[in-house]
């Protein structure tokens, strides 16, 4: 290992005269250079893997977030016909966008805000619910009907802070 070391040492006290520029330089300094090609070795083909990697992953970057921006879309657009298929068939057939469709369930089943996931603004608000026979969740509709009818309801919005004290402004 001395010697190695002994060599390398050694090339830091040969000196030489460049041949195009005329300065003196040391022999550990030069970089040498000829004509034609050179012999590849496996860091060579390693150092060039490298920089074709680094090319595309540059590439890729350049791209990913208009790739992802698609991929969104695409699995949005899909999400609308999972939701139908899921849907019971009746509801499926009103053609509503199944994002304003929301399920409360008690007293009705759905309520659908019309066109607030495509136009960003609701033009319509319908409750919806399956026949059923029971007298009693029958009159809490018919009652909820004619609170519409008769416009005796009001809009208000509730602020929870943190601690858990709501208050409520109309």
């Amino acid at each position: 290992m001395n010697e190695v070391l002994f060599i390398f040492q050694s090339f830091r006290r040969i000196l030489c005269v460049c041949p195009y520029c005329g300065s003196i330089v040391r022999l550990s300094d030069m970089t040498l250079a000829w004509k034609g090609k050179g012999f590849k070795t496996w860091l060579d083909e390693y150092e060039s893997n490298v920089l074709k990697l680094q090319d595309k992953i540059g590439k890729f970057e350049e791209k990913e977030q208009s790739i992802r921006d698609e991929a969104a879309e695409r699995g949005r657009k899909k999400v609308e016909k999972h939701i139908c298929k899921l849907m019971c068939s009746e509801l499926a057939k009103l053609k509503y966008n199944p994002y304003d469709i929301k399920a409360i369930w008690h007293p009705v089943d759905y309520v659908v805000f019309d066109g607030m996931n495509n136009k960003d603004e609701v033009d319509n608000v319908t409750f919806l619910s399956r026949k059923i026979n029971d007298a009693n969740l029958n009159k809490i509709r018919k009652t909820v009907k004619e609170c519409i009818e008769h416009k005796k309801f009001e809009w208000a919005v509730a602020r929870i802070s943190i601690d858990g004290k709501m208050e409520i402004e109309h």
